[in-house]
């Protein structure tokens, strides 16, 4: 791959962040990519026997799966499936947001996923993700603009925020966005105003924060990467683009392509749009009945599938190396990692290994192994949820990286058009 070509797909999915500061954003500008490659939507009250084949996706809430059959293809054809997620630590908004203290206005929020705290403190921070109205439809919702901010204790108010976690700081994470006495309605009224609706009609809110500072490259050569969200919209964009790529590829490809890039992975997963619910189980048993398959279709289709679980990973830290595997060491521009754990906070086995790896020899992706630390316990990811809830076999990757979960995170500027590469082989020829 080109330098020129993985700075273009670079700049995609820097724009592609930049976009999408809401799980419900991400799902959106997926789906208007997959528009414009011929891809249709498909409701889950609709009947979808008509028009089995082609392009088809489903959206629910902060989730969206999708998937392509060829002309042709048999309903027992095994799936080669590409796992992300939409969703990213940060701060949402409380059901009563106007509060304030001191003479302040401020909203409420409460902590999404594992949060770095003193991240978010003193950054502008914008609103986004959704309403839903009076009729039940929602509408997407966008402030991207300096609006709040949660502002750090001054160092000679707290002498100890140097010397450690600066814990009291850090847990006060009520942003402020004024002066003057809380009104109640505030926040709702200037959000559905910025959404062009009237705020009676508004009903309900999902909606959370943002850092506005735009993502952007860094370092001498410009070689890094550096921008909110990176965790996980990187495997989402990647994913997307493998997708249309097989979609539209002079070749079939030999098997069902699939995209199930499902929302709260950071909390569990446990909810009807996450990995955890059936969403995935019933939309794959769906497009095989739409065929006119049988339940042995459907069972035989997962028995040859294969999963790829593509969430961001860990780069060796210069200052903290310690903290790492002493002879497993990803860095940037490295290409993916395969991500191992014997106690199946990954699914990834040796078989896993050699499919991925065989991938990566064919698109000529290089790629690197990736171990925890004894001592400290991994994270996880879909991957094990998926295997065990379908039985397909499974591997988890990703790009690495460094200040996982921060406000901004940073990766290798290479690494997600190899990432998008190797996807791409993955689905296409399996």
């Amino acid at each position: 791959m080109s330098p020129t070509h993985d700075r273009s797909h670079s700049d995609d999915l820097l724009s592609f962040v930049r976009s999408s500061p809401s799980p419900y954003h991400v799902v959106a500008n997926a789906a208007q990519r997959l528009e414009k490659a011929g891809f249709q939507e498909l409701r889950e009250t609709d009947d979808w026997t008509a028009g089995a084949e082609g392009g088809r996706y489903v959206v629910r809430a902060g989730a969206l799966l999708a998937w392509y059959v060829p002309a042709g293809a048999p309903a027992r054809t095994p799936f080669r499936i590409v796992g992300a997620h939409t969703d990213s630590p940060n701060l949402r908004i409380k059901p009563e947001p106007d509060t304030g203290s001191a003479g302040w206005r401020q909203i409420a929020v409460e902590i999404y996923g594992g949060v770095p705290h003193n991240t978010w403190l003193d950054r502008d921070l914008g609103i986004s993700g959704r309403l839903t109205l009076r009729d039940g439809s929602s509408r997407l919702v966008c402030l991207d603009q300096p609006l709040l901010r949660v502002p750090q204790l001054a160092i000679h108010l707290d002498r100890s925020v140097n010397e450690g976690v600066a814990l009291d700081a850090q847990l006060h994470m009520t942003p402020l966005w004024g002066l003057g006495p809380t009104r109640p309605g505030a926040l709702l009224a200037r959000v559905a105003a910025e959404a062009d609706t009237d705020v009676a009609e508004v009903l309900g809110w999902d909606l959370m924060l943002h850092d506005i500072q735009p993502p952007g490259y860094l370092g001498a050569d410009e070689e890094f990467l550096v921008s909110p969200r990176l965790d996980n919209q990187i495997s989402v964009h990647a994913g997307v683009t493998a997708l249309v790529a097989a979609a539209t590829a002079a070749r079939p490809p030999a098997h069902i392509p699939v995209l199930a890039a499902f929302d709260h992975e950071e909390v569990g997963s446990g909810s009807q749009s996450g990995a955890q619910g059936p969403l995935l189980e019933r939309v794959l048993g769906r497009s095989v009945a739409a065929r006119g398959g049988s339940a042995e279709d459907f069972n035989r289709a997962l028995a040859g599938a294969f999963c790829v679980s593509a969430d961001m990973s860990h780069a060796v830290h210069p200052n903290y190396a310690e903290r790492h595997d002493p002879d497993h060491h990803p860095l940037p521009n490295g290409g993916p990692v395969v991500k191992v754990n014997v106690n199946q906070r990954y699914a990834t086995d040796g078989t896993g290994v050699a499919a991925f790896a065989a991938a990566c020899e064919r698109a000529e992706v290089p790629w690197q192994p990736f171990v925890s630390h004894n001592a400290i316990p991994c994270g996880t990811s879909i991957g094990p949820i998926t295997a065990a809830r379908l039985g397909v076999a499974t591997v988890d990757v990703g790009v690495p990286g460094l200040s996982m979960h921060s406000a901004r995170e940073l990766c290798g500027a290479q690494d997600p058009g190899l990432l998008a590469r190797v996807l791409t082989e993955f689905v296409t020829t399996g």
